[in-house]
């Protein structure tokens, strides 16, 4: 008995470092992309007209392209987000080389994602976070079922820490690395020290006070039942979009890869192009997206503006991801998932003018939906957007919205975009 509770009391010290570690790295990560990407706003006080479309174009580009470079050079598994190579490892399929992961990550991409490139801090943070659990497991000589719970408790630090949202990041765990997991008590307990203690840490380093990190005030008059079948035909509408980011992600990677073969690196250079001169010329059309969603819940814009979002945010997104970059694609995903709610709620207060419901409303739900398509992980989708946004109150229309997205994917014959990430670096010739 006493060398069990010892056992345990050893393993929850493990998990409690890995929290640690990962909290400090993940918070100097964030604080380090928040002030890279000041640069466009300095530009933009020191240059003007076709200079500064000019300067910003051949920023962007240069450095895409030398993220690009050393991530194939050094540490070509560092490309992306990450969650697919962890849980490759995590199934035996997949190495994470820390020594090189490490660094590659978090500088390669604090560049990529500070240049204005259609990117997620969360990607890079969660491989992070498992990086630093297969080099504290290596230094413990855990057991396998220890070393892949750890594994999984790093990856979900990361994920809490990148949004403040340690109770999604712990379900992160539960719903999407469900196949790979080694359920226990210790290890479920060890994933959720290390989200705790990386969410805590996270916030001492970079001086973000607790809550929220995307709080949106929204009305607390009750959304009445009978609206409530709208948020099905939103989560409808989501399932078919989050089932075409999808199989674009899939796409965009691959006319890479083939572009890569004939002329190396002009694929990113085209992209790092385009990224840049829509910094100048259209920036709500490229960044990740967190501050997008703070704006436009204070004030929505016209409906024209949100479906040319919609369609220019789908395709940034996905070719800044098939640059090979770092970068995670939760960001993204909530950015354009909202323009998609906003423009829905627009029209159905055009339409229904009876409802009285705000946008906004719908643009929450929409968040939840589009992840719950893509990620295939629902649950997931419900606690982060009430996590990330603090509208608890609209949990029943996420939960609907969510539900009925998910299932939608489903019924196309859509899965998790990670599993279909993984499929693709592990097919005979793939590049990565």
């Amino acid at each position: 008995m006493h060398a069990r509770t010892f056992s345990d009391a050893r393993h929850f010290a493990t998990a409690a470092l890995v929290g640690v570690l990962v909290g400090i790295l993940g918070g100097l990560f964030h604080a380090a992309i928040d002030t890279v990407s000041h640069w466009p706003s300095w530009l933009a006080d020191h240059t003007r007209g076709w200079l500064h479309i000019t300067l910003s174009a051949l920023i962007t580009m240069s450095i895409t392209v030398l993220c690009v470079f050393v991530v194939r050079r050094a540490a070509p598994e560092a490309a992306g987000s990450g969650v697919q190579e962890i849980e490759g490892a995590m199934e035996g399929l997949r190495v994470i080389r820390w020594q090189r992961i490490l660094p590659v990550k978090f500088f390669t991409g604090i560049l990529s994602i500070g240049s204005g490139l259609v990117l997620g801090r969360e990607g890079p943070t969660i491989h992070i976070g498992a990086s630093v659990s297969a080099w504290v497991s290596g230094r413990a000589e855990l057991a396998e079922h220890e070393h892949k719970g750890l594994l999984a408790a790093g990856a979900a630090a990361g994920l809490a820490c990148a949004f403040n949202a340690p109770v999604a990041a712990l379900l992160f765990v539960g719903e999407e690395m469900k196949r790979q997991f080694p359920f226990s008590f210790r290890n479920y307990m060890a994933v959720a020290i290390a989200c705790v203690l990386a969410t805590v840490v996270a916030g001492l380093v970079t001086g973000a006070s607790p809550g929220p990190d995307l709080r949106l005030s929204l009305p607390d008059a009750p959304i009445s039942a009978v609206l409530l079948p709208i948020f099905v035909v939103l989560g409808l509408l989501l399932g078919f979009l989050g089932f075409a980011l999808n199989k674009g992600l899939l796409l965009a990677s691959s006319v890479s890869t083939f572009c890569h073969t004939r002329l190396p690196y002009a694929f990113p250079a085209a992209v790092g192009l385009a990224v840049g001169i829509l910094l100048v010329v259209f920036p709500a059309a490229v960044t990740g997206g967190e501050t997008l969603i703070k704006q436009f819940s204070l004030a929505t814009p016209t409906l024209g503006l949100l479906l040319a979002l919609v369609a220019v945010r789908f395709f940034t997104t996905t070719a800044s991801y098939a640059t090979g970059v770092p970068g995670g694609i939760f960001a993204p995903i909530l950015s354009l998932a909202m323009c998609v709610g906003l423009a829905f709620g627009t029209l159905a207060d055009h339409l229904l003018p009876f409802t009285g419901v705000d946008p906004v409303v719908f643009g929450v739900a929409a968040m939840g939906g589009l992840f719950a398509a893509s990620v295939h992980a629902p649950t997931v989708g419900i606690i982060l957007i009430a996590e990330l946004t603090g509208t608890y109150a609209l949990l029943l229309p996420l939960m609907i919205t969510c539900t009925s997205a998910y299932i939608t994917a489903k019924w196309l014959g859509g899965k998790p975009i990670y599993e279909e990430l993984l499929e693709r670096i592990l097919k005979p010739g793939a590049r990565r």
